[in-house]
């Protein structure tokens, strides 16, 4: 008999989950019950909330200052100029709680002031503590910049976090209900988690993708250059998903929110070149590529959207990771619900003795 070996376990359905739903083949993203386009609107911990509340847990996180371990910790890693991700991945791993309950809430809750504080002090800044009056998303610039935000900034960013909260079974998700089904602590499967979305295959690529936008400058060269891009079989940054077939749903609702970002707090001609870009790049990839439904995906307006905030690219995949940890703690409290251990079987291929 012949076993069939699932590469990457694709097409393996490993979990049932009320958390969120992929549908790739019509390029449609529920979370919780919920449209992505619907909860784009919502404040970020409301969006937390449903989507614990749909985990069997109840909390709203709120940005918190961090212990003096972390702190060191933070500073001890800037002085080796370690990368953003890194420095998260370890200042995590310091967190400490008595129960998942409130693992939940400082996991969630300390993600964007180690983002935050971690940035300022590579840069010779004195970190910042959260304010009270302000919210996880508000919070976060804040303590990036030490000015409370424009509103639209603020609106923008909670429209990001809402976006990235979950997305299915992926690499980090996976990761982190792998290590929670072992009765392991938050803590860890939450470190876990960040040391998957760490790599370039999961984290994506919006900075290149923001870096072609660059590169053509000028609406009029798009063509010519992203025609060469193509004949030349390089990949274009922002196009094309495993899942989605059709256009990322996120892809819109990150337009809309750049376009309203851009026009009311920022400079519309960044804006007008990126549309002019995807419009021509999608143009040219049906003409060299039909049939192969490649579409832009959240990759491209991703990085439109946090360069318009101000972030540099070495803050985009951790500015995700504070959207995601909530959807990382919702699955880990679904798995603790199984009560059974994640352990699929491998088929030997070795030298037999």
């Amino acid at each position: 008999m012949t076993t069939i070996v699932h590469e990457g376990l694709n097409g393996i359905v490993a979990a049932e989950t009320r958390l969120s739903m992929v549908d790739g083949e019509r390029g449609r993203l529920v979370i919780g019950g919920f449209r992505v386009e619907e909860l784009a609107e919502w404040p970020f911990e409301r969006t937390v909330s449903l989507l614990w509340e749909t985990a069997g847990f109840t909390g709203t996180p709120k940005a918190l200052p961090l212990p003096e371990r972390t702190r060191t910790l933070l500073h001890n890693a800037a002085a080796e100029r370690v990368p953003v991700m890194d420095a998260l991945r370890m200042a995590a791993s310091t967190l400490q709680a008595e129960d998942d309950a409130e693992a939940a809430l400082v996991l969630a809750g300390s993600f964007p002031t180690i983002v935050a504080s971690y940035w300022r002090i590579l840069h010779g800044l004195e970190p910042l503590p959260p304010r009270a009056h302000l919210g996880l998303a508000a919070n976060y610039l804040y303590m990036l910049t030490g000015d409370e935000p424009h509103p639209e900034l603020v609106r923008g960013t909670e429209t990001y976090l809402n976006t990235v909260i979950d997305h299915g079974l992926n690499a980090s998700t996976f990761t982190a209900r792998v290590i929670a089904s072992t009765g392991s602590d938050l803590v860890s499967a939450i470190t876990g988690a960040i040391g998957a979305l760490k790599g370039p295959l999961h984290g994506g690529a919006p900075g290149p993708a923001l870096d072609m936008v660059f590169e053509i400058g000028d609406a009029e060269r798009a063509e010519e250059i992203l025609r060469r891009t193509i004949e030349t079989g390089e990949r274009l940054m922002g196009f094309g998903h495993r899942v989605y077939k059709v256009r990322d749903p996120r892809a819109d609702v990150l337009a809309a929110a750049a376009e309203r970002m851009f026009k009311r707090a920022g400079d519309m001609q960044l804006y007008e070149l990126a549309r002019a870009v995807e419009d021509t790049a999608l143009r040219l990839l049906e003409e060299h590529k039909p049939g192969r439904r490649l579409q832009t995906n959240v990759e491209f307006y991703t990085a439109l959207l946090l360069h318009g905030l101000g972030l540099e690219v070495p803050l985009f995949t951790p500015t995700f990771a504070i959207g995601r940890v909530a959807g990382w703690i919702a699955h880990c409290f679904e798995q603790r619900t199984v009560g059974k251990i994640i352990r699929p079987e491998s088929v030997y291929v070795g030298v037999m003795p």
